[in-house]
């Protein structure tokens, strides 16, 4: 397998492989480290779920670069087979409440970065499901009901998670849409997508970085409840991301609608140890 992979490398680059060895990653792809003749040391991901996922994860990464606001890794070379990136030196245990406070600031002039339309040039990924960023739409609130909420719902229901209290809850929560998401003026936000602990870095003199996205231009909002969700991150981090690009009020209670889109991808994903989470959430949202 290694030989097969190191063949791959030097086809794309040209460059001769020194050494290759596997790393610790996520479920949807092999990861391997690689250092080149010339010193140059690569993060390697092999055996996409789906062929064009390595294509469309590069855009994202292009796509963040865009805003200049947070570390990300170049794009070395992405087809269906390989994705090569910069590799990024992990200094974890290193995280301290500055670390927070700059990756909150830095997240907030992300989402300064904004676009005319919500959704994305392509479709693309969260995790290994299907993520419908098109068509484009000029309003926030149809979507995210259409390209998130019904999409992730139908999904759902084609996996056989059709359960009758899920059903009935959620159409329940369609017609409250209008009193959960209330129309504001702001503009479509680049956001990562799926911003949770394990898609973020400390790496060197503890700048923070972030990888495997799920790029697309929506509500900022939306972007937070993901970080909500599984523990949440440090208070520094809501702190000065509040005190860069001031929040709404009342934006923790939308966030609870957000989450419903992850939490219903994770039950496609993951399978029925998500409904309790996707019924309490959808049930406080209908209190």
């Amino acid at each position: 397998m290694n030989n097969h992979i190191i063949s791959l490398i030097q086809s794309a680059l040209n460059k001769n492989v020194r050494t290759l060895s596997s790393v610790s990653g996520g479920s949807i792809a092999s990861a391997y480290r690689a250092e080149l003749e010339n010193r140059q040391t690569l993060f390697v991901k092999v055996s996409p779920q789906h062929p064009d996922m390595f294509v469309k994860e590069a855009n994202g990464l292009r796509e963040l670069q865009k805003a200049n606001a947070l570390r990300i890794p170049e794009v070395v070379f992405a087809d269906e087979e390989l994705l090569l990136l910069e590799f990024l030196p992990v200094t974890a245990s290193n995280r301290r409440t500055h670390f927070f406070e700059q990756f909150g600031k830095q997240f907030a002039q992300l989402h300064r970065h904004t676009a005319e339309h919500y959704g994305f040039n392509e479709n693309n990924y969260i995790g290994s499901t299907p993520q419908q960023n098109l068509p484009l739409m000029s309003s926030w609130k149809e979507f995210f009901v259409v390209n998130r909420l019904e999409f992730q719902f139908k999904l759902a229901e084609q996996n056989g998670y059709k359960d009758k209290e899920i059903v009935y809850l959620f159409r329940r929560v369609e017609k409250q849409i209008d009193r959960l998401i209330p129309e504001d003026s702001e503009r479509p936000s680049l956001l990562h997508g799926d911003l949770w602990s394990g898609n973020f870095l400390c790496v060197e003199n503890n700048v923070p970085a972030v990888i495997d996205p799920a790029v697309y231009y929506g509500h900022r909002e939306a972007d937070l409840a993901m970080t909500m969700l599984f523990g949440g991150f440090s208070e520094a981090f809501y702190a000065s991301y509040h005190s860069e690009f001031p929040l709404e009020e009342e934006w923790k209670r939308r966030c609870e609608l957000y989450k419903l889109y992850h939490l219903l991808n994770h039950l496609n994903l993951f399978g029925e140890g998500y409904y309790p989470q996707v019924y309490q959430t959808m049930k406080e949202l209908l209190s």
